[in-house]
């Protein structure tokens, strides 16, 4: 792995410039070594289509958001205390090979975008070994477009989050005061690679939206947005799992569940604008996928 990218940090969209390699700490929180919070089996919120036998995700620690309402908060936050971390590769590529000889077929990197030269030697290491998993890219949205393009040829299935369409939203709940046009930026560079060869077989694009109580306009117009930065042939997850934890408990506006008149009009506008191919959720999904990171297998 060429050390020299840690060296003035321009990873991610912060592009903090630090010396990671030098134990200088940007927007993320890491230095230039290996992070790992978590390597597990998961069948996740979409079924990729031969993925039955779910995905080896592997969930690298600290994230270059801050959202109040992560429900990955044990490991996303910059002062999160990871039992266990995995910082050598060895055991990483041991733990995700044990798991791909279950019969499972995709690899999904959780978290990547300030950790992609790990994941790329993760994957080269896999190759060195035999094993082709599919690889997932499973991403907030807040990409580097420059990034983006330097994995074109590792990545198999991107999965980003398009949290907000208004930017005051990104600042207020994600401190990310630019998030709408960074995450669309990214994830029209995410559709170029892909658009030739999504199907409904190969959803090789899938753009999550989490719909946030008493915030539907944000939801309406991301789908709007969506449709208009790619179109409405790609997949779309559209999640009503919103469930408060951390630091949404304290907040009046989101220290709630979804109501089901809200998830209805966003449903509405899903069909008004012509997505026929994804996924929605059961109101009551808020319950299902809440992890603990203090098990071996935190969706258990």
């Amino acid at each position: 792995m060429n050390s020299s990218i840690f060296s003035h940090c321009t990873l991610c969209p912060h592009n903090c410039g630090v010396d990671r390699n030098k134990g200088q700490l940007g927007f993320c929180k890491l230095d230039s070594g290996l992070h790992i919070a978590k390597i597990c089996l998961h069948t996740g919120e979409e079924p990729i289509p031969k993925s039955e036998n779910g995905v080896c995700n592997v969930f690298f620690s600290h994230c270059n958001l801050r959202c109040v309402y992560c429900q990955n908060y044990q490991i996303s936050q910059p002062k999160s205390i990871v039992n266990n971390e995995i910082t050598d590769f060895s055991v990483a590529v041991e733990q995700i090979t044990d798991i791909l000889s279950k019969g499972v077929k995709f690899v999904g990197f959780v978290s990547p975008s300030s950790h992609i030269p790990h994941m790329v030697r993760i994957v080269e290491m896999l190759h060195e070994k035999g094993l082709y998993p599919k690889i997932i890219y499973n991403t907030n949205g807040y990409d580097s477009v420059e990034s983006l393009r330097a994995i074109e040829d590792v990545v198999d299935f991107y999965i980003p989050d398009f949290k907000y369409a208004y930017n005051d939203l990104g600042m207020t709940f994600s401190s990310i005061p630019n998030y709408s046009k960074i995450a669309l930026a990214a994830i029209q560079e995410m559709y170029r690679q892909k658009k030739d060869v999504i199907s409904e077989e190969n959803p090789a694009l899938i753009v999550r939206h989490l719909v946030l109580p008493n915030h539907i306009a944000n939801s309406l117009e991301a789908l709007e947005q969506i449709e208009q930065t790619c179109s409405n042939k790609v997949f779309i997850s559209l999640m009503s799992q919103y469930n408060p934890v951390y630091k949404a408990l304290e907040i009046s506006s989101i220290n709630r569940t979804l109501q089901s008149v809200e998830y209805d009009m966003v449903l509405d506008k899903l069909d008004e604008l012509g997505f026929e191919n994804g996924w929605t959720q059961l109101l009551e999904s808020n319950d299902y996928y809440q992890p603990d990171f203090d098990k071996d297998n935190p969706f258990e």
